[in-house]
């Protein structure tokens, strides 16, 4: 493949700092290091210096945590995503992000190519190449991992060795981590045997929740059309909204998962993530909902969920039946206003309260008190026409 200049999604860590060099010897074209702020933790001056050490004619670092949140983030939590009941999605969110950026990257800066340092066996290569194909099915695509010879970790470590590239991995800590304002993850090495607990040490995010505070957290989230704007009566932009909610359900050991996951390309992976902001988020805005959408809009709703989650953790995000879902579970949260009280405890995040002026629960046909508004004796009727076919059935067995 003959190209002029490539801009490679670019971390800093041991993958795209090979790939980086590789690139620039394989192809003998400059390559550009493009790199996402989605609020991990990160020194930016030192990516920045690294990348530049390490051969990139430029590095161009993106803060991309509000519009992350904003525009990827809080869409999913309308749509209440989750994939195969557990996971919130947080990498799979993060890629559609970072590719737009960097096809954006490659037409400023005039590049014909791009890359990435997602290997042949996982979801990102998949999630990465769907973006840009949508969103510039011009620009050529290198994939290192699916034509390399540098098929493991430790042949990596070794041509790091070589080049002289310096590299945050060790054999001490073999496995793999990715980390945005959502979650962190982490895969790979010790974590590959589903029947190895993950060490204590590794948890980033999140305290156990045996070390957790003895006394409990109470916060309120108020929601307006589904999105979360205020905790505890105070305003704050999304990314700072969601920073708070990692501090708070982090503290109280919320949001840890262990899981293993059908990937897209068929096989199974051990997958461990703290998410605790997500946790505490998601339990809020279904809690609301249970008292501002009409019954049969939730069940309808919540059918479509699964399919939602599916298409964003397999990369569809910019198709166009994503759209047509992302603009129906937008139309079920125009009610979805109001105010929960939320319990943090020690790895639990339980609601216990809610209100809103949309509220759908009228406490004078629930109560168990006499009511004026409710004929019991009308339940008589609703039961016989209800249960006419199953009498049918049962006569006609007879």
């Amino acid at each position: 493949m003959s190209v002029n200049k490539i801009v490679l999604a670019y971390s800093g860590g041991l993958d795209t700092s090979v790939i980086l060099k590789w690139l620039k010897e394989e192809y003998n074209c400059t390559v550009v290091a493009f790199a996402a702020d989605l609020g991990q933790e990160e020194d930016w001056d030192a990516v920045h210096e690294k990348g530049l050490a390490t051969g990139a004619e430029k590095v161009v670092i993106s803060d991309l945590k509000e519009t992350f949140v904003k525009d990827f983030i809080f869409p999913a939590f309308r749509a209440n995503a989750i994939y195969e009941g557990s996971y919130l999605l947080g990498t799979s969110l993060a890629r559609p992000l970072i590719a737009m950026e960097q096809v954006q990257v490659a037409a400023a800066e005039g590049a014909d190519a791009v890359s990435h340092g997602a290997t042949g066996k996982g979801n990102d290569q998949v999630r990465f190449e769907l973006g840009y194909l949508a969103l510039n099915p011009k620009l050529k695509i290198i994939a290192p991992w699916r034509i390399w010879d540098l098929n493991s970790r430790t042949k990596l470590l070794s041509y790091a060795k070589i080049h002289g590239i310096s590299v945050p991995v060790t054999k001490e800590k073999p496995y793999s981590s990715d980390e945005n304002l959502l979650h962190i993850s982490f895969e790979g090495g010790i974590l590959e045997d589903p029947w190895q607990e993950p060490d204590e040490n590794m948890f980033k995010l999140t305290c156990s929740p045996e070390a957790a505070q003895d006394k409990p957290t109470y916060i309120e989230i108020e929601f307006a059309n589904g999105d979360p704007v205020a905790i505890d009566g105070e305003k704050m932009t999304p990314a700072v909204l969601f920073a708070r909610l990692n501090e708070l359900g982090g503290e109280n050991g919320i949001g840890r998962l262990d899981m293993v996951e059908n990937r897209f390309v068929g096989m199974k992976s051990r997958g461990v993530y703290e998410t605790p902001g997500g946790t505490v988020l998601r339990t809020a805005h279904r809690d609301l909902e249970t008292i501002t959408l009409d019954r049969e809009v939730l069940r309808i709703r919540d059918s479509l969920i699964p399919r939602y989650a599916d298409l964003v953790y397999n990369g569809f995000w910019f198709a166009p039946e994503m759209r047509l879902l992302q603009k129906t579970m937008d139309e079920a949260q125009q009610t979805v206003n109001g105010v929960v009280r939320l319990k943090l405890y020690k790895g639990n995040c339980v609601p216990v309260g809610r209100k809103s002026d949309n509220s759908l629960y009228q406490e004078s046909f629930a109560t168990f008190e006499e009511d004026e508004v409710y004929n019991q004796a009308d339940a008589g009727g609703f039961i016989r026409l209800n249960a006419l076919r199953l009498k049918m059935q049962a006569l006609k067995t007879k």
